[in-house]
């Protein structure tokens, strides 16, 4: 029985690691979940699953979680430092990072620290500070398993074989909603175009990242740090069908791959349940429904957030975390209407040029890297 902390219940993720957790309760046990705004949601999710402790980051809404709660055994906190200090409980074994972006770094950071296992589904830690925490993932004899379904099929593909070594790592990408389109075309797409992901259901900044093909250059990154690779040892192949999730190929030319349908509770299962694979009743894939799988390179041209993002893994050093902090601002810009589709790379790319450049960052500048970049972002916003 293993106790889980969901950092990040009320989102995607989050939501369907609970169902995971309801599908195997003689495996895992809910000690904690954790939301932003999503009050409301929170409490239903406390109120059937009875967890240890429940945390609002919003302080504003402590009230209403705490009133709604009362009559029930849950613990109710509230605040940044709460959701920090909830991952260090001695109930926890696994803490599940499903935050979204740079707001995931510090818990996971304390997460570690503590001893607790990480499956991570914040990609955006590694993207930000992946030496940082990979060092310390090693000091604390803590292990980090992989919930991103790409990543998730490495770590498979892997499975038997760490004592071979890896010639390089494929990466699929569906292509998001906006595949074969033209520069001139993205000019004019709107935010519920971007929004309407072909193939899987996630959250809205998610959704757009997959849409500028930057959350693919986030994986990017991401898997650099995971499982140790060179930069030239990292393809991406655009695969539209997503069914083959990636692809690992090995020094004597072999390759395997993970197959699969897009369906993210497969890889937040296999990360909470492993080295076990738990017995599931999820659809299962047949061949004869996808008598095609097809391939083509990524335009990284159009598509400018990839070329970008590999740009920051090859340089290093606090560019990654200029390009995340730059994203994440000009994704929420774009859902709010305020700079167009193709508006977002620019932004990202004058950040990538302006903020100061530091080769060997401390934590400490991690954080004014991040925040010197949202504040050069919001100011291209304004213009």
């Amino acid at each position: 029985m293993k106790r889980i902390a969901i950092l990040g219940s009320t989102g995607s993720i989050g939501t369907q690691a609970l169902e995971v957790i309801k599908a195997n309760p003689d495996s895992f046990e809910l000690e904690v979940i954790t939301a932003n705004n999503n009050a409301d949601l929170l409490i239903t999710q406390a109120l059937e699953f009875n967890p240890n402790t429940v945390v609002i980051a919003n302080e504003n809404l402590y009230d209403t979680v705490k009133d709604a709660l009362q009559h029930t055994d849950v613990k109710v906190y509230a605040g940044a430092n709460a959701l920090c200090s909830v991952v260090e409980m001695g109930t926890v074994d696994m803490v599940l990072t499903a935050m979204v972006g740079y707001a995931g770094l510090q818990p996971t950071i304390r997460a570690i620290k503590a001893g607790k296992q990480i499956a991570l589904a914040n990609k955006e830690t590694l993207v930000v500070a992946g030496k940082l925490i990979t060092d310390l993932a090693r000091e604390y004899g803590v292990n980090i398993y992989p919930v991103d379904s790409e990543h998730s099929a490495i770590f498979q593909c892997l499975a038997g074989e760490f004592h071979n070594p890896i010639e390089k790592i494929i990466l699929t990408a569906s292509g998001g909603p906006f595949r074969g389109r033209t520069a001139a075309e993205l000019a004019h797409v709107t935010k519920g175009q971007a929004l309407k992901h072909p193939n899987w259901d996630m959250g809205a900044k998610i959704t757009i990242d997959s849409a500028s093909l930057m959350n693919k250059g986030l994986e990017v990154i991401e898997a650099k740090w995971l499982f140790g690779l060179r930069n030239e040892q990292i393809e991406v192949v655009v695969h539209p069908q997503s069914i083959i999730h990636s692809l690992v190929q090995f020094e004597d030319g072999s390759i395997k791959a993970q197959l699969g349908l897009p369906d993210m509770k497969l890889p937040i299962q296999y990360a909470m349940g492993y080295p076990e694979r738990l017995k599931s009743d999820y659809p299962r894939f047949n061949f004869m429904d996808y008598p095609q799988l097809t391939f083509e390179q990524p335009d990284m041209k159009t598509f400018r957030n990839l070329a970008l993002a590999f740009e920051a893994m090859g340089k290093g050093g606090n560019l990654p975390c200029t390009l995340n902090a730059a994203n994440e601002v000009a994704v929420s810009a774009f859902l709010e209407d305020k700079v167009g589709f193709l508006e977002m790379s620019d932004i990202i790319e004058s950040c990538m040029a302006k903020v100061a450049y530091i080769a060997n960052p401390s934590y400490e500048d991690y954080v004014s890297t991040d925040k010197e970049a949202r504040q050069r972002a919001s100011e291209l916003i304004l213009k």
